[in-house]
């Protein structure tokens, strides 16, 4: 393998920093220019509908520079921290947000259900896939949210895909938030209806649409309550007084708000006391529940709808009995232990202040998900392999799944970090922001 790029010292003394981030930069791109590398024209020989597959360059070249982010293979893992390539970091590139994938308790019940069902259901839950574990999940989520009925699905990208599939009429319209996940998305753009979307947690544009559809009967807003790559949350009682103003249902994607905020971790609609005017409350098991799965919590009509209609939940396999009995062991272990929610909040406080006071900025809420916006991409994916040569496995978002020159190392806290994690944490950001000219010197 060739040796990961490194810069020189002919950088460490520009000053001010934006010209030495500037200059570091056009080094960078010399090497990798990540929005053109992916663009150059496949071979000759290479025709039809796979060749933009043989000219597909960006992820090989990032490899041989050293800087490509992606599937790194975690060997070990206890808590916040992992084992890759035989190196330990801390990890903040989590949504394990209350270290509950790898609690004991939750362990246990896993293997229980294994021993007794053993490891798949072999089928739908339509069909043969139904065991008493998923009623069981189901009966507890409603009654925890205090909701009529729940459904379990196989992973939340399908219960939002599928949901939104089913409901989402021909003569129907959704409005959604141009920074929903991308599950919201999918299930749109499957859907024989129509969708507009709004600008990211713009109220102003959002009744702009809904005065434009007032004629329209069946009408449906979606967001999610916290936006998974900003962190930002989205302005529910605005949401939910426009849904009223304008005949629109609300449907909200709790997958980053479960665990985090509201009582005993209700999520945002909790937080804001409006859970009693959302109608479809779509929930994951795989970040504060530390598992695999999501759900759709509503009205027994809706939910019995969905069972019947929703392709994703009827031609999929079932949840394996084992995550189902870790997800119900979890959600009582968060019910009954609040002071894991409020570490996390302590954690989270005390990483963004960390973050903030030296020249980052960061968004002033609970939300455990920090972005550390870098801008250019190539920079991005070379603070990150800085990063982890210093024992920090973070995240990181290049367009397109962020906007163009607004590349991002996304960083995620969870109550299990530590203090002296998170001081690591800093100072790592603090080194290297100020060697890459990204923040400046004290």
């Amino acid at each position: 393998m060739t040796k990961p790029f490194t810069l020189g010292n002919e950088f460490e003394d520009e000053d001010p920093s934006h010209l030495k981030k500037s200059k570091i930069i056009s080094s960078l791109k010399e090497k990798f220019d990540f929005e053109n590398s992916h663009l150059r024209p496949p071979s000759s020989k290479e025709k039809g509908i796979l060749a933009k597959c043989f000219g597909y360059f960006a992820p090989e070249q990032a490899k041989e520079l050293g800087i490509y982010p992606y599937f790194k293979e975690v060997q070990e893992i206890d808590g916040c921290h992992v084992v890759i390539d035989g190196k330990k970091a801390i990890s903040v590139a989590t949504n394990n947000y209350l270290g509950l994938a790898q609690e004991p308790r939750v362990v246990e019940a896993g293997r229980d259900a294994l021993e007794k069902f053993g490891i798949g259901c072999t089928g739908s839950r339509f069909l043969n896939g139904t065991f008493n574990l998923h009623k069981t999940l189901e009966r507890e989520l409603s009654s925890f949210l205090n909701r009529e009925d729940a459904i379990v699905m196989s992973t939340g990208f399908q219960a939002n895909q599928g949901t939104i599939a089913c409901l989402l009429g021909r003569r129907d319209v959704a409005f959604s938030d141009r920074e929903n996940h991308a599950s919201i998305y999918e299930g749109c753009s499957v859907a024989p209806g129509k969708t507009v979307r709004y600008y990211h947690n713009d109220m102003d544009h959002l009744e702009y649409y809904l005065k434009k559809y007032s004629d329209v009967e069946g009408k449906i807003i979606i967001t999610d309550s916290v936006f998974s790559m900003s962190g930002d949350i989205a302005n529910l009682p605005a949401i939910v007084k426009l849904a009223k103003d304008y005949g629109a249902s609300v449907m909200v994607d709790e997958a980053h708000g479960l665990g985090v905020l509201g009582e005993n971790g209700r999520g945002i609609a909790s937080y804001y006391n409006v859970e009693d005017e959302i109608d479809i409350y779509m929930g994951t098991f795989s970040k504060s529940l530390g598992s695999i799965g999501g759900f759709i919590s509503a009205k027994s009509k809706i939910i019995e709808f969905i069972r019947h209609k929703a392709s994703a939940f009827i031609f999929t396999a079932a949840l394996p009995p084992a995550s189902v009995a870790g997800v119900i062991a979890g959600l009582d272990i968060m019910i009954n232990e609040p002071e894991r929610i409020s570490r996390l909040r302590e954690n989270t406080a005390y990483i963004k202040r960390g973050f903030f006071d030296m020249g980052f900025q960061v968004n002033n809420n609970s939300i455990p998900i920090v972005p550390i916006k870098i801008g250019e991409e190539a920079l991005t994916l070379y603070m990150n392999r800085l990063l982890f040569d210093d024992g920090i496995f973070a995240g990181v978002a290049v367009s397109p799944v962020v906007p163009h020159l607004n590349a991002m190392i996304r960083t995620s806290y969870t109550s299990v970090h530590d203090q002296e994690d998170l001081d690591k944490v800093l100072d790592s950001f603090r080194r290297l922001g100020t060697k890459l000219g990204i923040i400046p010197k004290e």
